[in-house]
Protein backbone atom coordinates (compact mmCIF):
# COMPACT_ATOMS: atom_id res chain seq x y z
CA UNK A 1 0.00 0.00 0.00
CA UNK A 2 3.18 2.48 0.45
CA UNK A 3 4.04 1.56 -3.05
CA UNK A 4 0.52 1.78 -4.63
CA UNK A 5 0.39 5.21 -1.98
CA UNK A 6 3.35 7.00 -3.83
CA UNK A 7 2.67 6.00 -7.23
CA UNK A 8 -0.86 8.44 -6.83
CA UNK A 9 1.56 11.27 -4.72
CA UNK A 10 3.22 10.71 -8.13
CA UNK A 11 0.58 10.97 -10.11
CA UNK A 12 -0.67 14.42 -8.27
CA UNK A 13 2.70 15.80 -8.73
CA UNK A 14 2.92 15.67 -12.35
CA UNK A 15 -0.88 16.49 -12.92
CA UNK A 16 0.11 19.79 -10.71
CA UNK A 17 2.63 20.71 -13.21
CA UNK A 18 0.38 20.09 -16.05
CA UNK A 19 -2.37 22.12 -14.81
CA UNK A 20 -2.36 25.43 -16.86
CA UNK A 21 -4.67 27.40 -19.20
CA UNK A 22 -5.49 25.39 -22.20
CA UNK A 23 -4.79 22.14 -21.24
CA UNK A 24 -7.72 19.73 -21.81
CA UNK A 25 -9.11 17.45 -19.04
CA UNK A 26 -8.64 14.49 -21.28
CA UNK A 27 -5.17 15.41 -21.78
CA UNK A 28 -4.67 15.18 -17.92
CA UNK A 29 -6.35 11.68 -17.58
CA UNK A 30 -3.61 10.80 -20.44
CA UNK A 31 -0.59 12.26 -18.32
CA UNK A 32 -2.42 10.31 -15.31
CA UNK A 33 -2.53 6.63 -17.38
CA UNK A 34 0.95 6.92 -18.72
CA UNK A 35 2.58 7.61 -15.12
CA UNK A 36 0.65 4.77 -13.29
CA UNK A 37 1.13 1.84 -15.92
CA UNK A 38 4.62 2.80 -16.17
CA UNK A 39 5.16 2.10 -12.43
CA UNK A 40 3.99 -0.55 -13.15
CA UNK A 41 0.79 -0.10 -11.30
CA UNK A 42 -3.08 0.21 -12.32
CA UNK A 43 -5.49 3.04 -12.35
CA UNK A 44 -8.13 1.93 -9.56
CA UNK A 45 -10.84 4.06 -11.08
CA UNK A 46 -10.76 3.12 -15.10
CA UNK A 47 -14.01 0.33 -15.56
CA UNK A 48 -14.81 1.20 -11.32
CA UNK A 49 -18.66 0.69 -11.47
CA UNK A 50 -18.33 1.60 -15.20
CA UNK A 51 -15.92 5.32 -14.65
CA UNK A 52 -14.60 5.83 -18.20
CA UNK A 53 -10.95 7.50 -17.14
CA UNK A 54 -8.19 7.01 -14.77
CA UNK A 55 -8.86 9.95 -12.75
CA UNK A 56 -11.81 12.35 -11.52
CA UNK A 57 -11.28 16.11 -12.66
CA UNK A 58 -14.07 18.46 -10.66
CA UNK A 59 -14.20 21.98 -11.13
CA UNK A 60 -15.01 24.68 -9.57
CA UNK A 61 -18.64 23.80 -7.91
CA UNK A 62 -18.03 19.98 -9.38
CA UNK A 63 -17.55 18.20 -6.27
CA UNK A 64 -16.16 14.64 -6.52
CA UNK A 65 -16.57 12.44 -9.82
CA UNK A 66 -15.95 14.73 -12.45
CA UNK A 67 -15.10 12.84 -15.22
CA UNK A 68 -12.10 13.88 -18.18
CA UNK A 69 -13.14 14.54 -21.64
CA UNK A 70 -12.90 17.89 -23.90
CA UNK A 71 -13.25 20.48 -21.71
CA UNK A 72 -10.55 23.13 -21.35
CA UNK A 73 -8.70 24.52 -18.08
CA UNK A 74 -9.09 27.99 -17.94
CA UNK A 75 -7.62 30.77 -15.47
CA UNK A 76 -8.96 31.49 -12.59
CA UNK A 77 -10.97 28.01 -12.01
CA UNK A 78 -10.92 25.32 -8.73
CA UNK A 79 -9.75 22.11 -9.97
CA UNK A 80 -9.97 18.76 -8.06
CA UNK A 81 -7.82 15.84 -9.25
CA UNK A 82 -8.47 12.69 -7.49
CA UNK A 83 -6.29 9.70 -8.20
CA UNK A 84 -5.75 6.18 -7.46
CA UNK A 85 -3.38 3.31 -8.27
CA UNK A 86 -3.38 -0.73 -7.32
CA UNK A 87 0.15 -1.87 -7.22
CA UNK A 88 0.21 -5.91 -6.57
CA UNK A 89 -3.39 -5.84 -5.60
CA UNK A 90 -3.28 -3.21 -2.90
CA UNK A 91 -5.22 0.69 -3.28
CA UNK A 92 -3.97 3.96 -3.32
CA UNK A 93 -6.28 7.11 -2.98
CA UNK A 94 -5.49 10.56 -2.84
CA UNK A 95 -6.77 13.79 -3.83
CA UNK A 96 -5.89 17.80 -4.06
CA UNK A 97 -7.58 20.88 -5.17
CA UNK A 98 -5.79 23.76 -6.87
CA UNK A 99 -6.29 26.86 -8.23
CA UNK A 100 -4.91 28.17 -11.39
CA UNK A 101 -3.83 31.41 -11.06
CA UNK A 102 -3.67 33.94 -7.87
CA UNK A 103 -7.00 32.77 -5.40
CA UNK A 104 -8.76 35.42 -3.96
CA UNK A 105 -8.88 35.33 -0.60
CA UNK A 106 -12.41 33.47 -0.28
CA UNK A 107 -11.24 30.79 -2.87
CA UNK A 108 -7.51 30.72 -0.85
CA UNK A 109 -9.84 29.98 2.70
CA UNK A 110 -11.74 27.37 0.87
CA UNK A 111 -9.18 25.33 -0.45
CA UNK A 112 -6.68 26.17 2.49
CA UNK A 113 -9.28 24.69 4.68
CA UNK A 114 -10.20 21.50 2.74
CA UNK A 115 -6.59 20.79 3.61
CA UNK A 116 -6.21 21.54 6.86
CA UNK A 117 -9.23 19.78 8.06
CA UNK A 118 -7.54 16.35 5.71
CA UNK A 119 -4.30 16.93 8.13
CA UNK A 120 -6.59 17.12 11.50
CA UNK A 121 -8.50 14.32 10.65
CA UNK A 122 -5.43 12.40 9.87
CA UNK A 123 -3.69 13.84 13.22
CA UNK A 124 -6.31 11.77 14.84
CA UNK A 125 -6.44 8.97 13.54
CA UNK A 126 -3.96 7.34 16.63
CA UNK A 127 -4.37 4.24 18.24
CA UNK A 128 -6.78 3.87 20.80
CA UNK A 129 -9.19 6.95 19.14
CA UNK A 130 -12.12 6.36 17.58
CA UNK A 131 -13.27 7.09 13.98
CA UNK A 132 -15.78 10.09 15.80
CA UNK A 133 -12.28 11.55 17.02
CA UNK A 134 -11.42 11.62 13.78
CA UNK A 135 -14.67 13.12 12.03
CA UNK A 136 -14.64 15.49 14.79
CA UNK A 137 -11.54 16.97 14.15
CA UNK A 138 -12.35 17.59 10.38
CA UNK A 139 -15.48 18.98 11.13
CA UNK A 140 -14.09 21.55 14.01
CA UNK A 141 -11.83 22.84 11.39
CA UNK A 142 -14.50 23.07 8.54
CA UNK A 143 -16.62 25.19 10.93
CA UNK A 144 -13.64 27.28 12.07
CA UNK A 145 -13.68 27.97 8.64
CA UNK A 146 -16.97 29.04 7.88
CA UNK A 147 -17.19 25.78 5.30
CA UNK A 148 -20.02 24.25 4.12
CA UNK A 149 -19.42 20.21 4.94
CA UNK A 150 -20.76 17.96 2.02
CA UNK A 151 -22.17 14.71 3.67
CA UNK A 152 -23.52 12.01 1.59
CA UNK A 153 -19.76 11.35 0.43
CA UNK A 154 -17.57 10.13 3.30
CA UNK A 155 -13.81 8.96 3.26
CA UNK A 156 -13.60 5.02 3.22
CA UNK A 157 -11.58 1.73 4.59
CA UNK A 158 -8.71 1.01 2.03
CA UNK A 159 -6.69 -1.98 1.02
CA UNK A 160 -6.98 -4.95 -1.27
CA UNK A 161 -10.45 -3.19 -2.38
CA UNK A 162 -10.42 0.43 -2.77
CA UNK A 163 -13.30 1.07 -1.03
CA UNK A 164 -13.74 -1.38 1.98
CA UNK A 165 -16.30 -0.86 4.90
CA UNK A 166 -15.34 1.28 7.20
CA UNK A 167 -16.79 5.01 6.79
CA UNK A 168 -15.60 8.06 7.78
CA UNK A 169 -17.87 10.91 7.84
CA UNK A 170 -16.40 14.54 7.57
CA UNK A 171 -18.68 15.27 10.67
CA UNK A 172 -19.87 13.83 13.74
CA UNK A 173 -22.67 11.58 13.97
CA UNK A 174 -22.98 10.38 17.75
CA UNK A 175 -21.86 7.39 16.88
CA UNK A 176 -17.88 6.30 18.17
CA UNK A 177 -17.44 4.03 15.15
CA UNK A 178 -14.66 1.38 15.93
CA UNK A 179 -11.18 1.77 18.26
CA UNK A 180 -8.68 2.33 16.06
CA UNK A 181 -5.43 -0.24 16.25
CA UNK A 182 -2.29 -0.71 14.19
CA UNK A 183 -3.04 -1.65 10.97
CA UNK A 184 -5.97 -0.29 10.11
CA UNK A 185 -6.12 1.34 7.15
CA UNK A 186 -8.11 4.56 5.52
CA UNK A 187 -8.73 7.02 2.87
CA UNK A 188 -9.54 10.49 5.14
CA UNK A 189 -10.84 12.92 2.69
CA UNK A 190 -13.19 16.34 3.57
CA UNK A 191 -15.03 18.09 1.02
CA UNK A 192 -15.90 21.28 1.87
CA UNK A 193 -17.67 24.21 -0.17
CA UNK A 194 -18.07 28.09 0.27
CA UNK A 195 -21.93 28.16 0.41
CA UNK A 196 -24.87 25.39 0.64
CA UNK A 197 -23.59 21.91 1.14
CA UNK A 198 -26.14 20.79 -0.71
CA UNK A 199 -25.17 18.43 -3.81
CA UNK A 200 -26.59 17.02 -6.62
CA UNK A 201 -25.76 14.05 -9.24
CA UNK A 202 -25.59 15.43 -12.83
CA UNK A 203 -27.03 13.16 -16.10
CA UNK A 204 -24.14 11.52 -16.26
CA UNK A 205 -24.76 9.75 -13.43
CA UNK A 206 -21.17 10.91 -11.84
CA UNK A 207 -20.62 14.63 -11.29
CA UNK A 208 -21.62 15.53 -8.02
CA UNK A 209 -22.16 19.48 -8.29
CA UNK A 210 -22.77 21.99 -5.49
CA UNK A 211 -26.94 22.77 -5.60
CA UNK A 212 -26.18 26.41 -5.43
CA UNK A 213 -23.18 26.18 -7.63
CA UNK A 214 -20.80 27.35 -4.76
CA UNK A 215 -16.85 26.62 -5.21
CA UNK A 216 -16.04 23.27 -3.86
CA UNK A 217 -12.55 21.66 -2.85
CA UNK A 218 -11.30 18.17 -1.77
CA UNK A 219 -8.53 16.86 -0.87
CA UNK A 220 -7.41 13.23 0.20
CA UNK A 221 -4.79 10.82 1.67
CA UNK A 222 -4.32 6.93 2.38
CA UNK A 223 -2.98 6.63 5.90
CA UNK A 224 -1.91 3.36 7.78
CA UNK A 225 -2.75 3.34 11.82
CA UNK A 226 0.55 2.40 13.39
CA UNK A 227 1.81 1.92 16.96
CA UNK A 228 3.67 5.12 16.59
CA UNK A 229 0.13 7.05 15.15
CA UNK A 230 -0.82 7.71 11.84
CA UNK A 231 1.96 7.20 8.41
CA UNK A 232 0.61 9.24 5.13
CA UNK A 233 1.09 7.19 2.47
CA UNK A 234 0.19 8.82 -0.57
CA UNK A 235 2.91 11.09 -0.26
CA UNK A 236 6.66 10.78 -1.54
Amino acid sequence: MRRAGRIVAGVLAALEEELRPGVTTAALDAVAESYIRKAGARPSFKGYRGFPACICVSIDSEVVHGIPGKRVIEEGQVVSIDAGAIWQGYHGDGARTFYVGTPPAEVSRLITTTRLALMAGIAAAVPGNHIEDVSGAVEDVAVEGKCGIVRPYVGHGIGTRMHEELQIPNYRTGNRGIELQPGVCMAIEPMLTLGSADVQTLADGWTVVTTDHSLAAHFEHTIAVTEDGPTILTTV
